[in-house]
């Protein structure tokens, strides 16, 4: 009976607790969101990336998959600009290489046995995504990808949905891209989003029912990862789903980590990962979002209504239209965010 009363008050305690940090997670309205993906009545819309124009902010895109179908390129506005057939190309990422371009990856899962990037160029002007080569990205579903410089090379994650991670080496020297495998990690259960931080070559992965790991994206360094942030139902809910992180000077900024669970945003201060709060995409005209898959941020300014930086969060509730993505102001989530810290 003893047993039965402590298990009951750790429950109830456990409850509160959760109740607490809920009320604790601040509602931030959508500013702005995207037209709805071509695939209707089914779970479709999943990851963006954002590119920002430094010359013209307001011109900045949105890639966004489609994952039964393809790729979207969106401007601020919500309007789609440019649609490349892909299949089941399931998260995105990109990185702006200055004069060599702006490189746009996807995760291919259209052979379940068999994950492969598929590599595109990003007209920047026009908005259209041109096919430029494709790489292995690992024996297994492809799920999660993300990519950055690191040693001056561009070095691509392919997330499996088992929890491997492979570690792929870009080359662009020749006018098809390829990629060479250069090393494999590993979490223990299923795992898709992932984000780099290029100052500190520190790679972050999402392993659904667990948390974040940290792993050494130096392509010689250790293998072994560390779960740096865990799943505890008050802060962060499974499933964890996508990461994005925003740089501040040499180590700091934030990580945001999409807690699919509660359809919430779970927030974290760099370097140490101390949690900072949590917000909801919610109270506008817009609507909320709900069942969050992938999510990005960048820093800037981009307009009046995005004046310094911006959060792009998929919908996976965009009734009675198909899925989108919804755009929030990065100053109006920390302002909200840190109004109601203790």
């Amino acid at each position: 009976m003893q047993a039965i009363q402590t298990a009951g008050l750790g429950l109830l305690l456990a409850a509160a607790l959760a109740i607490s940090a809920t009320a604790q997670t601040v509602a931030v309205p959508a500013r702005g969101q995207t037209v709805p993906v071509g695939t209707v009545a089914d779970d479709a819309a999943d990851d963006p990336a954002i590119w920002r124009d430094p010359r013209n902010p307001e011109r900045s895109l949105i890639v966004g998959t489609d994952k039964k179908a393809g790729l979207h390129v969106y401007r601020l506005s919500g309007e789609s600009v440019h649609f490349i057939p892909a299949g089941r190309v399931n998260n995105v990422d990109l990185v702006d290489l200055g004069a060599r371009g702006v490189l746009v990856v996807a995760s291919d899962r259209n052979d379940p046995a068999r994950a492969l990037l598929k590599l595109y160029r990003l007209n920047t002007r026009s908005g259209a995504l041109a096919a430029v080569g494709e790489a292995e990205g690992g024996a297994g579903e492809a799920y999660g990808v993300c990519l950055a410089a690191i040693d001056r090379q561009v070095h691509v994650f392919s997330v499996l949905k088992d929890g491997q991670v492979v570690q792929v080496r870009i080359d662009l020297s020749k006018a098809s891209a390829s990629g060479t495998p250069v090393r494999t990690l590993r979490v223990p259960s299923q795992a898709e989003g992932c984000v780099i931080d290029p100052r500190t070559a520190t790679l972050y992965v999402g392993e659904e029912a667990a948390g974040v790991w940290t792993f050494d994206a130096r392509p010689g360094g250790p293998t072994d990862g560390r779960l740096a942030l865990k799943v505890d139902n008050v802060q962060l809910t499974a499933d964890v789903e996508g990461l994005a992180l925003l740089p501040t000077g040499r180590t700091g900024g934030w990580l945001v980590v999409s807690s699919q669970g509660d359809n919430a945003y779970a927030l974290y201060r760099l370097p140490d990962l101390a949690p900072a709060g949590r917000f909801r995409i919610a109270g506008g005209a817009l609507g909320s979002t709900e069942e969050t898959d992938g999510i990005a941020l960048a820093p800037g300014r981009f307009s009046r209504t995005y004046p310094d930086g911006i959060f792009v969060a998929q919908d996976g509730d965009n009734t009675p239209d198909a899925q989108n993505f919804k755009l929030a102001s990065w100053a109006e989530i920390l302002k909200a965010v840190r109004a109601a810290a203790p």
